[in-house]
């Protein structure tokens, strides 16, 4: 479900100013040396991410046919926090020190990971993993119309509002609103939308709190996953009972829903994002629900009238209207920056759930 550290205004002009901005894309005029190329290209890595994070409503729809909803929230964090801090320890990377950082990570787990997972495992109990992915598109809507309210300098522009409407269109053509929603259960639904909800405010949340605080982006986001994952530990055993069994294939889901789509897919995301930049990246978002559609109905068997596919296409057109930005003017360009003295530390990415989503290029889900 789609989020460095900068300071706002330092943000590339390239990044919506939704949400924290992201290193910048690749210049000419950079001096640092190249890095590494990675062993697999980056095509195959947004197909596997695209995968991950469409199955993830598949696998969170059989997790809970063995676990109650918390129990599969709490499973996954826990696994998704394994991988990430392994990450960490190999790379060496040093926890944030301030305790104003940690409450605002406590804020940020709550509000990117804790309470919307846990929200989806709730719907996905009584409607299909189809509508749940569905409903997780809706982000960018969501986004667009409250950075409007929150954010005081991104301005609505004629075609951003006119995909607030498209997108709103496709949410009524999923629900079959002339059919007065017959059918659909409506709590379930609202949960899913409520999720899909809780991100944009995440996000926004995130730029306003955690810019410049000098840590990377792998140290906050292992850090908010092991918040995320204490608040369920405690709130796990108040409201469901210790398992009797462990049936193998919920079992199975959860740790591939954990350590794959919460762990493995954060690391592809921000690989991604450093090698082609937040604007390709951030279109994996466009491919979740249409994978999550197809995964439900061939593996589920779950039932697929015309208007949720129609819907969907509508919702993801509207999507990508309100993340579309005006073409700026061809301006005289700036000197390149002096190249920092030898030795000294790379500048720190910023921070978010994912980068980019800290970016705002699109919705979550780092964690659908």
């Amino acid at each position: 479900m789609s989020a460095p550290c900068e300071p706002r205004a330092t943000a590339p002009a390239s990044a919506p100013p939704s949400l924290s901005p992201l290193p910048p894309e690749p210049s000419a005029t950079a001096t640092a040396p190249a890095a590494r190329r990675p062993a697999l290209d980056w095509r195959i890595r947004f197909a596997g991410l695209s995968l991950i994070w469409g199955f993830s409503f598949l696998l969170i729809k059989v997790g809970t046919e063995g676990y109650a909803p918390f129990q599969v929230t709490f499973g996954r964090l826990l696994a998704g926090t394994a991988v990430l801090v392994a990450a960490m320890a190999m790379r060496r990377e040093r926890l944030p020190r301030s305790a104003r950082t940690w409450g605002h990570l406590t804020v940020a787990a709550l509000l990117l990971n804790a309470l919307p997972f846990s929200l989806f495992s709730y719907a996905e109990l009584t409607i299909p993993s189809t509508l749940a992915g569905i409903c997780n598109a809706t982000s960018p809507l969501w986004g667009m119309a409250l950075s409007v309210v929150a954010l005081s300098e991104d301005r609505p522009t004629r075609r951003r509002v006119a995909g607030l409407g498209v997108g709103f269109l496709g949410v009524l053509t999923v629900l079959g609103a002339w059919q007065g929603f017959s059918g659909l259960d409506l709590p379930g639904t609202a949960m899913a939308l409520l999720a899909s909800f809780c991100y944009p405010v995440g996000w926004i949340y995130v730029r306003r709190t955690l810019a410049g605080t000098g840590s990377s982006t792998l140290a906050l986001t292992g850090s908010q996953l092991c918040l995320a994952t204490v608040q369920l530990a405690v709130v796990t055993p108040l409201f469901t009972s210790a398992p009797t069994s462990f049936p193998l294939l919920p079992t199975l889901s959860v740790l591939a829903l954990g350590a794959l789509g919460t762990g493995l897919a954060v690391l592809l995301q921000y690989g991604l994002v450093q090698e082609v930049g937040p604007t390709t990246a951030q279109m994996v978002t466009y491919f979740i629900p249409v994978i999550a559609t197809a995964a439900g109905v061939a593996l589920l068997g779950e039932q697929l009238s015309w208007n949720t596919p129609v819907g969907a296409l509508v919702v993801l057109v509207g999507a990508a209207l309100t993340q579309s930005r005006p073409r700026r003017a061809a301006t005289t360009p700036t000197p390149a920056p002096a190249p920092a003295p030898e030795g000294s530390p790379p500048a720190a990415p910023a921070p978010g759930s994912s980068p980019v989503e800290a970016a705002g290029r699109g919705p979550r889900p780092p964690q659908p």
